[in-house]
């Protein structure tokens, strides 16, 4: 209990410092001035009926969510879904895939007050919370106000679980008010037991029981018929501190001259700085958002900047091999699920811990390749880029190792009321 004072009273006191940010990131982001009376805790008014309440922090536990929320509007018709994030580019996620098809909210600050609000305002049913969302007070004021919340998809890497160990006499008893934890493996399960999970089940990752938009598919697949008979490779979900690395060793690799760049930075803030980057290199680089895409792409086109949202899936569909980003440098790198569900092969950096489990099963089967350098994956991208045949069978591989862990989305359902 005094831990969680403690822990309260910090939250009380950087409350000022959370609003600072959230101003000065809206110099670039306008969003992240709005709905602020939502991060305390006060809302518009709720939807009529039972709601039943799903968190996902961001785009891509967003995204993650989709079946999730799919499955749960077909289990209970009458109930109405809240789906509730912490980041601006997750509410426009949200409503980009479900439009007003649910409740979109800020989910507030970890203050009791807030939490109370919250819960009284909304009072669902159950709660959901996707992957690894563990807030205190949060759980501690759902137990109290009678709704049980659920832990699902959820993840714990090594590194992650050695900084919740310093917190343990914090995070042990919230994790003991949780009603259920459904984890992605068996190792996550065993990480979230040493934090006080009581009796977490394996049900494996929902992120392979997503359906892809035939829709955003079909988007893809014009824009390569737009590219020409030119080789394409994309560098998805790019982060600070890559960008530099990948066109350095570009630069270096002298693919040949009609290769073509789809550059994918992985957070909407960054597309100008990055643009910014690409006009420092001299590549003659054309932004997604001033390309038509109704005539072919000009054939002087080195780089073709992703600067849109909820095109991902379109931008795998285009290109004929990618490398995931968050790998170059340590954070872990992004889901390889995404592009081998569509056949793509993947290449990766050294870090991986975000998706330990995927990596290694990927590498194992053929279906991506992890290398230690920026240099390294230029080789790899300009021997690929030569070899069909060696990317038929990575692409096939990556079908195989999707299709195989499928199933874990009926388990979870099967868990939740």
């Amino acid at each position: 209990m005094m831990r969680r004072l403690l822990y309260t009273l910090a939250w009380y006191l950087a409350l000022p410092l959370a609003f600072i940010y959230l101003w000065r990131r809206g110099g670039k982001q306008p969003a992240y001035r709005q709905h602020w009376a939502e991060r305390l805790g006060r809302y518009l008014p709720s939807p009529q009926g039972p709601v039943i309440w799903l968190h996902a922090v961001s785009v891509g536990e967003t995204r993650a969510a989709v079946p999730l929320v799919r499955a749960l509007q077909a289990r209970h018709p009458d109930h109405a879904i809240l789906l509730t994030q912490m980041t601006p580019t997750g509410r426009d996620t949200a409503r980009e895939l479900f439009g007003d098809k649910v409740t979109v909210a800020y989910l507030p600050y970890d203050l009791p007050f807030a939490v109370r609000r919250f819960l009284r305002h909304f009072r669902p049913k159950f709660g959901v919370l996707m992957e690894m969302e563990i807030w205190p007070n949060l759980l501690h004021g759902a137990a109290e106000a009678g709704v049980p919340l659920y832990l699902v998809n959820a993840r714990l890497s090594e590194k992650s679980l050695r900084g919740y160990r310093k917190v343990g006499g914090l995070i042990r008893p919230a994790m003991a008010t949780l009603a259920g934890v459904l984890a992605q493996g068996e190792a996550d399960a065993a990480r979230l037991r040493e934090i006080g999970a009581v009796a977490p089940e394996v049900a494996g990752n929902i992120k392979f029981d997503m359906q892809l938009d035939e829709a955003v598919l079909a988007r893809g697949r014009h824009w390569r018929s737009l590219f020409g008979d030119r080789p394409v490779w994309a560098a998805a979900c790019t982060r600070e501190g890559e960008e530099p690395l990948l066109l350095a060793a570009l630069a270096r690799a002298q693919l040949p001259p009609d290769v073509l760049l789809v550059l994918v930075p992985r957070h909407p803030q960054r597309f100008d700085e990055v643009a910014a980057l690409l006009a420092q290199t001299g590549l003659r680089t054309l932004r997604r958002s001033q390309w038509s895409a109704e005539a072919p792409l000009p054939a002087e086109v080195q780089v073709l900047l992703g600067d849109s949202l909820g095109e991902l899936a379109a931008y795998y569909a285009a290109v004929e091999l990618a490398f995931v980003g968050g790998s170059l440098v340590p954070l872990g790198s992004h889901s390889v699920i995404e592009p081998c569900a569509q056949g793509v092969p993947v290449l990766l950096g050294p870090s991986s811990f975000n998706f330990a489990d995927a990596v290694r099963d990927t590498v194992a089967q053929g279906a991506a390749l992890q290398l230690p350098d920026a240099d390294a994956v230029l080789v790899e991208v300009g021997r690929l880029l030569a070899q069909p045949a060696a990317r038929q069978a990575m692409g096939e591989a990556g079908l195989r190792f999707v299709a195989s862990h499928r199933g874990a989305l009926q388990r979870v359902v099967a868990a939740l009321p």
